[in-house]
């Protein structure tokens, strides 16, 4: 029987594992068909574009050419004048003149395209060009912006739990190795108690403990007084009443709560799913760490990238790296430094999904000691001009 019974409690535990997963796998595995189905699509569009010279681009290279002509050594007495027109030439000038479209618009670098869209990050240096793809990354944003938000409010309530309960399990350990020494230095006091919980203990052991059955229904009705006052007519009828009673009690099938029917059959238990969606945020809105604390994990997640980026992006050093992590997280997205290294799209598009949800953490929490300060700081006013309204009350 034991090794019949383990088998099916391994699948018990299977099948709850699955359905707590599964919801969040769900919606992450949405948001990773989607990313790829956006850079299947803007990849195809953009890169098979037209680059036929247009009339801006033509006009701007021959002015170009006319500037560097009239520029020599000898007119340095001219050259505030020279950056103002190049600088006035610069801004007219468009990224899709100079980048190769099949290099620009490649699978990785569609990929971080759309990763920048559906998380409004929006650097500003990749951007579609053709009509079609306008329309599109308009349409592909209204949809995935909200996917983006779900994901991002599931993974929030998962890094709050892990959080949350790690927090509190140090806690623990920190108030147990606290009380253990001053166990230490109270030891007397500990062997009093242990003393007098014996002398209890050996007090009740003189005393006898009877344990009676329990009684049936009959005895139950003969020790009510009301049912030895009325007839035995009545009597009888009550008893045959209670006795058919019990007996439908006994023959109804037994109600199994929700926790058991969802662990013997799944699949009966419809309200499953609908009470993980349900709960969404509700994790992340009990959460209460430390905001000192979910600041030095923000400053470490961004460390740790910014170590990383140098190495595969030569351009930037650790103090650029860690701007723009910094930059990219909060949704900022000034777009002055990008990435170059197509190796490195597909590593940055999973750490801003879960970067963000970092941030967000802490803001969240930052908003709620912003709350807590500005209502201390109200009812301080609120007392203080009572108090004085009480001493100098208005005049009539």
């Amino acid at each position: 029987m034991e090794l019949r019974s383990r088998p099916q409690q391994d699948k018990k535990m299977c099948t709850k594992v699955f359905w707590v997963v599964f919801p969040h796998a769900c919606f992450i595995s949405s948001l990773v068909i989607y990313a790829f189905l956006g850079a299947v699509m803007f990849s195809h569009i953009e890169s098979n574009r037209n680059c036929n010279e247009s009339k801006d681009y033509k006009d701007f290279m021959l002015n170009l050419w006319n500037l560097s002509q009239n520029f020599t050594e000898n007119m340095t007495e001219n050259e505030k004048v020279f950056k103002k027109r190049v600088h006035d030439l610069f801004i007219k000038a468009k990224l899709e003149w100079f980048a190769d479209p099949k290099e620009h618009w490649s699978f990785l670098g569609s990929l971080f395209f759309c990763c920048t869209v559906f998380t409004t990050v929006g650097y500003g240096h990749s951007y579609p060009v053709t009509k079609v793809g306008k329309y599109l990354c308009m349409l592909y944003a209204l949809f995935g912006i909200p996917l983006m938000f779900l994901v991002l409010t599931d993974l929030g309530d998962i890094l709050a739990t892990i959080l949350s309960k790690s927090y509190n399990k140090c806690r623990k350990l920190n108030s147990k190795m606290l009380a253990s020494k001053p166990a230490k230095l109270c030891s007397g006091c500990v062997c009093k108690k242990n003393n007098e919980i014996k002398t209890g203990s050996s007090l009740l052991m003189h005393h006898k403990i009877v344990i009676q059955e329990p009684l049936s229904i009959t005895e139950v009705l003969k020790s009510q007084s009301s049912v030895k006052r009325k007839s035995l007519q009545y009597q009888n009828a009550e008893i045959f009443e209670m006795l058919i009673a019990r007996e439908n009690q006994y023959l109804m099938p037994p109600r199994n709560n929700k926790f058991e029917r969802w662990s013997s059959c799944p699949e009966l238990d419809s309200g499953k799913m609908t009470c993980v969606i349900e709960n969404f945020g509700k994790e992340l809105e009990k959460l209460d760490v430390p905001i000192l604390l979910m600041a030095l994990i923000v400053f470490a997640y961004i460390s740790c990238a910014a170590a990383i980026l140098p190495k595969w992006e030569n351009h930037m050093d650790f103090e650029e790296a860690f701007y723009f992590c910094f930059i990219t997280l909060t949704t900022i997205g000034f777009g002055d430094i990008h990435l170059q290294h197509p190796n490195c799209f597909l590593f940055f598009s999973l750490y801003i999904v879960i970067g963000m949800e970092i941030v967000i953490i802490a803001f969240k929490l930052g908003q709620d000691r912003l709350i807590g300060l500005y209502k201390k700081v109200i009812s301080y006013v609120s007392k203080k001009t009572s108090t004085q309204y009480e001493k100098y009350p208005c005049k009539k």
